[in-house]
């Protein structure tokens, strides 16, 4: 059976940290690939709205191409209204029987978990993988996988202001992305 982990978020830009936890947590646990899982409205943070999702896209495809076991999952993006993982992961469990899913969450949502929507269903059906964040626990009474991460404090939220305040990005996401934000003006740039 085909091991895949799953990585949700905004990806408003993807940057440095989303690809480190990717390929962490992808060879900590032996996974055959990783889908990065773009998200239409997160419910557990308001959504930035900075750019199109079409560039959100983009971005994110042109953060992973050189990683042959990283793709991009669009089904949050084609459904409306609140990403909520356990709705997702119905759905991909249907479209792919053949694939066993794992979900990948920072230790900020593992202190969040009980208050996922039908978190008790959601735990049958995938199985979550949490990464060390600073200053956020890792400890829950839920069944979780965890992968050890380099602590890397970069934040999407943190290269927008750096882009409206003229400051550079250069290390903090991939060229590809930084190219791309500069080219078609993003964030403010």
């Amino acid at each position: 059976m085909t091991r895949i982990g799953i990585l949700g978020g905004t990806f408003d830009p993807p940057h440095l940290g989303h690809l480190i936890i990717a390929n962490e947590v992808l060879n900590a646990h032996s996974l055959d690939e990783i889908w990065f899982m773009p998200n239409q409205e997160p419910p557990h943070k308001k959504k930035s709205n900075a750019i199109k999702e079409a560039d959100r896209i983009n971005l994110v495809q042109l953060a992973i191409s050189g990683h042959p076991n990283f793709k991009i999952e669009l089904l949050e993006l084609e459904r409306s209204g609140p990403s909520y993982t356990y709705e997702s992961m119905k759905i991909l469990t249907k479209i792919h029987p053949d694939k066993e899913f794992y979900f990948i969450i920072g230790a900020d949502m593992v202190e969040y978990l009980p208050k996922w929507r039908n978190i008790d269903e959601l735990v049958k059906i995938v199985q979550f993988i949490g990464v060390n964040r600073p200053s956020y626990s890792t400890e829950s009474h839920y069944p979780i996988l965890y992968a050890e991460v380099p602590e890397v404090e970069i934040s999407s939220s943190q290269i927008r202001n750096r882009l409206l305040e003229n400051k550079t990005i250069r290390y903090l996401v991939p060229d590809s992305v930084r190219n791309y934000i500069k080219e078609n003006q993003l964030y403010g740039s």
